[in-house]
């Protein structure tokens, strides 16, 4: 008992040391005993630079391959510095973007000159973490040589997939973006998730003052959580409460879109082309990893960020139950009731129902049939149906790489409308073909068939329905028959039997000789003078 005491209160004195929503679960004493109790939970905040995979483009784009000489905009008439990719000395890669910079020099990731003016000079810097991250406080990017007049900062919420604005950034947002510029301390709690465009960062200050170019986040906490962000349990409220907030910090990959780099005054001086280029020195992401409230770590493992997810969640964001305790349909951790919030903790299946019915997690509620003397899963969902929600809806079928209690153990069948008997499909997810289609979805024709909203057979073809007499298969549909032939494979002549087929096409030809002579004899009646 003295053992269980002293954990105890170890536990509850290791509890009070640690930040808010950082402790997963604690023993806590009942009159049955000691018991866990669980609370939602996050990682603490890191520095995601380390971790952060760099790729830059277009290709070529980063200096040093040719070797080039570049100008500083201080003293554009003094370059005597150099970029060469097979010096270590003198290159300027992208990692460098990312590195401590231990020895106290400051290195940089640098791109060509702008040599081919008037040709835009654009570079496109891409990070990822192959992991959902949650924005802590502002990133900040350090240009070396002046900031970019245009940048966009994107983001991207399914691992490059598709991108959104973050930010727009220029000496002039009018004309660049054709918006009206903001800064973060004009928004309000309303619209604090609007993309903007900001000109603070991008004026020409001199490379030797203000280097960074910032997307705030701190400033935006504030608008609830007050400027020195102690009001951390008002922030978390409206994280719950406002539709969308939680999103706007959250993301798998960012962007950096340079569209033109600084300028050192008004216009481009195109006597220098050299001494215009991009050049960062350092890219500050501080974020944690994404855990759904179900993870109080996020560790390193197989190369890549993974949570180590509590409440009998699994995933690498903990985003579904663990195999067997999905008696529940998973949720996120809720960070109300404040201060420890809601677990949300996925149960083992059957323990909520009350009726030790299995529904693999595709439903929540059992209902007991008198005449057939069973209990029955109700209102299947992920397109489920059957007793235990263990058979798939008419439509689809079965994912044979998913266990039974995967949300997307079903599949649609996807069957073509127009080549398909109906929407439904095999265990293997092939669709009944109509006559003449083929594939797994029937959107296909077998040989001897054309597609046009369906299958139809071939009028024509290159070998075995051939066009006689000259004429030519048009798309298999049509012989496009010579002007003597007629018929669906312009094997019918158009003379008849016995007549001369030269006399069949005279009229034509005399009624037109009868017009022109006549246009003929009219206008030479109008030249000869009476």
């Amino acid at each position: 008992m003295l053992l269980q005491a002293v954990l105890l209160l170890l536990l509850r004195c290791l509890a009070s040391t640690l930040g808010q929503y950082e402790l997963c679960k604690s023993l806590v004493s009942t009159d049955e005993g000691s018991v866990w109790e669980y609370y939602a939970c996050q990682p603490k905040p890191a520095s995601m630079k380390e971790h952060m995979r760099i790729k830059v483009d277009p290709p070529g784009i980063t200096c040093g391959n040719p070797p080039e000489r570049f100008c500083t905009l201080e003293n554009p008439y003094l370059c005597s510095d150099e970029c060469d990719a097979s010096n270590p000395d003198l290159a300027h890669p992208p990692q460098l973007m990312q590195d401590r910079e231990h020895t106290g020099l400051i290195t940089y990731w640098q791109t060509v000159t702008w040599r081919r003016h008037p040709e835009p000079l654009l570079a496109n810097i891409t990070m990822s973490w192959n992991k959902s991250l949650e924005l802590t406080d502002d990133i900040l990017i350090t240009f070396e040589y002046g900031r970019p007049t245009i940048m966009v900062l994107d983001k991207s919420m399914d691992h490059g997939r598709s991108w959104q604005p973050y930010q727009f950034y220029a000496d002039d947002c009018l004309d660049a973006f054709n918006m009206p510029p903001k800064r973060v301390l004009d928004l309000s709690a309303a619209n604090i998730t609007r993309v903007i465009c900001t000109e603070q960062y991008s004026r020409w200050v001199g490379s030797k003052n203000d280097k960074n170019v910032k997307f705030e986040v701190r400033a935006r906490f504030a608008v609830f959580a007050g400027p020195q962000l102690q009001n951390m349990d008002k922030l978390y409220t409206r994280m719950e409460s406002m539709k969308g907030l939680r999103d706007f910090f959250t993301f798998t990959n960012l962007r950096l879109r340079l569209l033109r780099p600084a300028l050192g005054g008004t216009y481009v001086q195109r006597d220098n082309l050299l001494k215009y280029f991009y050049a960062i020195s350092n890219i500050e992401v501080p974020a944690r990893c994404k855990c759904n409230l179900h993870a109080s770590q996020c560790l390193m493992q197989d190369g890549n960020l993974q949570c180590q997810c509590e409440h009998n969640t699994t995933g690498p964001d903990c985003q579904r139950c663990k195999k067997g305790f999905k008696a529940k349909s998973w949720k996120a951790g809720s960070y109300l009731p404040n201060p420890n919030g809601t677990p949300n903790t996925c149960t083992i299946a059957g323990s909520s129902s009350g009726s030790n019915c299995e529904c693999y997690g595709h439903s929540n509620r059992c209902s007991y049939i008198d005449y057939l003397n069973i209990i029955t899963c109700v209102s299947c969902k992920h397109n489920t149906r059957g007793q235990n929600c263990q058979h798939c809806r008419l439509g689809y079928f079965r994912n044979a790489s998913a266990e039974l209690d995967d949300e997307s153990v079903c599949i649609e069948c996807n069957c073509n409308q127009m080549g398909s008997v109906h929407d439904r499909c095999n265990g293997t997810g092939f669709c009944e073909c109509k006559d003449g289609a083929t594939g797994a979805k029937c959107d296909d024709c077998v040989p001897g068939y054309y597609w046009k909203q369906g299958c139809y057979p071939n009028i024509c073809d290159e070998e075995m329905l051939l066009c006689q007499n000259g004429g030519t298969c048009s798309q298999n549909q049509k012989c496009i028959c010579p002007p003597e032939f007629k018929g669906v494979l312009c094997q019918h002549s158009r003379c008849e039997a016995g007549k001369d087929c030269n006399a069949a096409s005279s009229p034509n030809l005399s009624t037109f000789s009868l017009l022109l002579c006549t246009l003929l004899a009219h206008l030479l009646a109008t030249l000869i003078p009476h």
